[in-house]
């Protein structure tokens, strides 16, 4: 058996287990709470009073216009410059969901924004309540529009996690960096890393078809009715 392929098959155990104990925490976890926070965010930025709008379109400009490696190392080491101090899964947690809170904020308020008008005219006039109309009718359309981008970003998220290899989570990239480190062979190393995220994000991209013909099916059907 030739060198690289033994050592890629010697490797592949330690970089899985890597992707299953921290990868695919962070990026599930990290998704999840920045979903919420971008959900609030939106919300706040289309509904509330100016001043908590404004802070909101603060907070989405820092974060989308300084990169996310700058802010992994401001929480994880510049934070303790200032007497606070995160151990790295933390940091990296709250990095990233800052980070897709942001994003996902945009992505939110515009698919609330595409819902026309009508719908909100017809929930009020059975009766519905504004937190009613929000979640009974706005939410679920406007879930159909956010999907696609969402998906995309979920996806993204998976090969960003790679970048908290450089605050110490021993994720699939920095098992990979640890291998090279006692093996001296980078270049397999690094292209047997590059091929598990290619993998997880061809999983991920033919999940999110389905996801969105399902979606479209429901839409059809649902249109049909009406």
């Amino acid at each position: 058996m030739p060198h690289w392929l033994q050592l890629m098959l010697d490797s592949l155990g330690p970089l899985l287990w890597a992707a299953v104990k921290f990868t695919a925490p962070l990026t599930i976890l990290s998704f999840a709470l920045g979903l919420t926070v971008g959900l609030i965010a939106a919300l706040v930025r289309l509904f509330a009073p100016a001043p908590f709008a404004a802070a909101i379109r603060f907070y989405v400009w820092i974060i989308r216009g300084t990169p996310l490696l700058v802010q992994l190392f401001l929480i994880f080491y510049g934070l303790p410059s200032a007497g606070i101090v995160i151990d790295a899964f933390p940091a990296a947690l709250i990095g990233f969901t800052l980070n897709i809170g942001a994003y996902s904020s945009e992505i939110i308020r515009a698919a609330i924004s595409s819902v026309p008008r009508g719908q909100w005219e017809a929930s009020y006039s059975i009766g519905m309540s504004f937190q009613q109309t929000i979640r009974r009718t706005i939410l679920p359309q406007a879930g159909r529009v956010a999907v696609p981008p969402l998906s995309n970003t979920f996806i993204s998220l998976v090969k960003d996690t790679s970048l908290a290899a450089a605050i110490t989570v021993p994720e699939l990239f920095q098992a990979a960096q640890r291998i090279v480190a006692t093996t001296y062979e980078p270049l397999i190393l690094y292209i047997e890393a590059a091929l598990i995220y290619l993998a997880l994000s061809s999983i991920l991209s033919a999940l999110q078809v389905r996801l969105e013909e399902r979606l479209n099916r429901y839409g059809g059907f649902l249109e049909a009715r009406s």
